[in-house]
C-alpha cells in the first residue's frame, strides 16, 4: 500500500464565537500561506470532524481520497478471494 505524506501538523486550538465563526491560528495561516479574504472549503466527517482546505488544494484532496478509496476496493478484493 503506498503512503502519502500530507506533512501534518498541529497548529493549536480555537473558539467557536458567538456568530459561528473561528480565528485560523496565525501560525497555520502562515504555513498554508492563507491571506485576507481567501476562501476556505469547508468539509465535514461524521458529526465530530470538520475540514478546511484551500480551494487550491481541493485537486490534492480529492486526488488522496480517490487513492484511499483504491486501496480500500483493493484490501475489500484480497479478503473476498481467501
Amino acid at each position: 500500500m503506498k503512503m502519502v505524506n500530507l506533512n501534518k501538523s498541529f497548529y493549536g486550538m480555537t473558539t467557536l464565537g458567538e456568530k459561528g465563526q473561528i480565528v485560523v491560528p496565525a501560525e497555520a495561516r502562515k504555513a498554508m500561506k492563507l491571506e485576507k479574504g481567501e476562501k476556505l472549503l469547508v468539509f465535514s466527517m461524521d458529526e465530530d470532524i470538520l475540514i478546511l482546505a484551500k480551494t487550491t488544494g481541493l485537486e490534492k484532496f480529492a486526488s488522496h481520497l480517490a487513492e484511499k478509496l483504491k486501496d480500500v476496493n483493493e484490501v475489500i478484493k484480497n479478503k473476498k478471494i481467501k
